[in-house]
């Protein structure tokens, strides 16, 4: 069998790149049903991308690789097709945008576009052996229990990453790569919550508070959500990309307050206090009675010293803790890391030394925050590779 195009992977980007390649494109995938990272996407509502959109908001060990392909399909490119596709939306918070309904419609979007450009989409089949010779690529994929062997002029990476592995993810995009000399950068899961070996927060499981925490790299202004198994919640699983094994944490737990000026307040009518009567105030109660040995809240407010409250301050604000480490890929909404941006075309996604040979999506080593990048980083790239692949 011969196609012009073969592309690895019906998820976010490979369905969006089958509908701008053109014509006499494969596309395939081992799943049962197209698209289930975007189904299960916020809930079952698809975040399907964000409104700030900056290149400030992608790692990488190139940063400034993804800017071509956001600038050239930006995330008002998607809102106008989800809007001409009649697809209700609301932003939910910080430029987030889902869907008012499910999240089958932008999976339905996807598939019919395809189908209207000429694409086949194959589930369930798996990819066998893939090789390049005489200037095309040939992948043996296993189907109806046969081997079909097909050869394309095009090949198209588009099979993720590591992430949710319960979901079908395997890594096999690597493995590619590197076997057509592309390299793949250090992979580790990314937008994870963190876990304690001690399991210390489990007396609190289920408390959340707003809070600003960073780990290396920028702080996140998000809440922070304490699990039997340790930290999670949007703050931590922004922080948790930038977070290398063995390394601290640092969480503002109680962002915009002045803490001696809360302490200093309350002397002349609640003096006789303890001082974690005011911090509940602030913080939720259970937070509260957990941190009270360690930081002495069951001291009286009149006999906080200028100090007492300087210290206080000081490990409310800059609460430092050390993971035993994360989830990993079994929860982990990304992976962070992959195909070596050094060798793809920014404008093109195509494969600097093996022409024909393309790279989408999270199999490359670009990896948005929480909150919709991720899909428009895949919406991006694909767009850059379908553009570039589709007959002038």
């Amino acid at each position: 069998m011969q196609v012009r195009t073969l592309i690895l992977g019906a998820g976010a980007a490979g369905l969006f790149c089958a509908a701008h390649a053109g014509p006499d494109v494969l596309v395939v995938d081992h799943a049962k049903a197209p698209g289930e990272k975007i189904r299960i996407s916020g809930g079952g509502r698809c975040n399907f991308t964000n409104l700030h959109c900056d290149p400030s908001a992608f790692l990488g060990q190139n940063p400034h690789f993804h800017k071509s392909a956001l600038s050239r399909y930006t995330q008002w490119d998607f809102i106008a097709e989800i809007d001409a596709r009649g697809i209700a939306w609301h932003e939910k918070e910080k430029g987030q945008l889902f869907c008012d309904g499910r999240a089958t419609q932008i999976i339905e979007m996807l598939t019919d576009k395809l189908v209207a450009t000429g694409a086949t989409l194959w589930l369930e089949t798996e990819i066998g052996e893939v090789a390049h010779s005489d200037g095309g690529f040939r992948v043996v994929l296993r189907r109806n229990g046969r081997d079909v062997t097909v050869l394309a002029q095009n090949l198209v990476l588009a099979t993720g990453g590591k992430s949710i592995p319960k979901m079908g993810a395997t890594g096999r995009a690597y493995q590619i790569a590197e076997h057509f000399d592309l390299a793949v950068t250090e992979t580790r899961p990314a937008l994870v919550p963190f876990t304690f070996a001690d399991r210390r927060f489990a007396d609190i499981s289920g408390v959340s508070t707003p809070t600003i925490a960073r780990a290396d790299g920028p702080a996140f202004d998000a809440p922070t959500l304490f699990t039997h198994r340790g930290l999670s919640g949007p703050a931590m699983l922004q922080i948790s990309s930038y977070w290398q094994d063995g390394q601290d944490i640092e969480i503002d737990l109680m962002p915009g307050h002045d803490i001696p000026s809360m302490i200093h307040a309350a002397r002349q009518d609640r003096g006789r206090q303890q001082v974690g009567t005011i911090l509940a105030d602030a913080l939720p109660a259970r937070l509260v009675a957990h941190l009270s040995a360690d930081l002495r809240l069951e001291r009286r407010i009149a006999d906080m010293s200028r100090v007492d409250c300087d210290d206080l301050s000081t490990a409310l604000h800059k609460w430092r803790l050390r993971p035993g480490g994360t989830e990993g890929y079994r929860t982990a909404e990304v992976t962070l890391g992959g195909i070596d941006t050094d060798g793809l075309s920014s404008k093109t996604m195509e494969a600097r030394d093996l022409p024909g040979l393309y790279a989408i999506g999270e199999a490359v080593d670009v990896t948005g925050w929480l909150g919709g990048y991720n899909f428009q980083w895949a919406w991006s790239s694909a767009f850059a590779a379908g553009m570039a692949i589709a007959p002038s």
